[in-house]
């Protein structure tokens, strides 16, 4: 018997999901997988879909779902030159050559340590926007290859089992070196399309 009350919550809470991270798509150059993650991850539980493929599943949707709000969000930010295509095409690579090793990884983990490496990720990222976030720089700097290369493989490579397009990481890098947050967040966006 079907539960109508149950699919209209999951309804609202889908929406209340999907709207929040549309908003932080085009506000923070995030894809929304932080927000999209775990909400896909209690509507496929309510559902009653099995365990062993509940995460992965929210995962790959969570990508899917990236796709279209890193889309809009760059188009937007291309409006104002908030996106460095420059960067993209200088960092881009290795963010795909991780993008494919994680993708490896997390076909290979089990649910339980999905949810544990998206909730220790979650925490870390939270960490980070408490305590380190005044210590980024002003001035715009070169990035040296050697940390493209190495941030680049980390961002793609920990995206991916996470569910994310990679804001929560990129924006940080990129305020490291002392960009402007409008382009920041616009090149990220960018980014998220290439993870997704």
């Amino acid at each position: 018997m079907i539960d109508w009350y149950q699919i209209f919550y999951l309804i609202i809470v889908m929406v209340m999901a999907a709207s929040v991270a549309g908003f932080a798509a085009g506000l923070l150059g995030v894809g929304g997988g932080l927000v999209m993650v775990p909400a896909l991850y209690y509507a496929f539980t309510v559902l009653d879909f099995e365990m062993a493929t509940k995460m992965h599943l929210a995962l790959g949707t969570s990508l899917a779902i990236i796709i279209p709000t890193s889309i809009m969000s760059t188009k937007t930010h291309m409006k104002f030159n908030a996106v460095d295509f420059g960067l993209i095409k200088s960092f881009g690579i290795y963010i795909v050559l991780g993008v494919i090793i994680g993708t490896f990884l997390a076909s290979n983990l089990k649910t339980a340590n999905l949810v544990f490496f998206f909730s220790l990720f979650a925490f870390l990222v939270g960490l980070f926007f408490l305590f380190l976030k005044s210590k980024l720089e002003e001035t715009e700097r070169n990035i040296p290859k050697i940390y493209k290369i190495i941030i680049g493989n980390f961002i793609g490579f920990v995206s991916v089992p996470l569910g994310i397009g990679g804001g929560s990481l990129s924006v940080p890098f990129m305020r490291l070196f002392g960009y402007d947050m409008r382009k920041a967040i616009g090149t990220s966006a960018a980014i998220g399309i290439l993870i997704a």
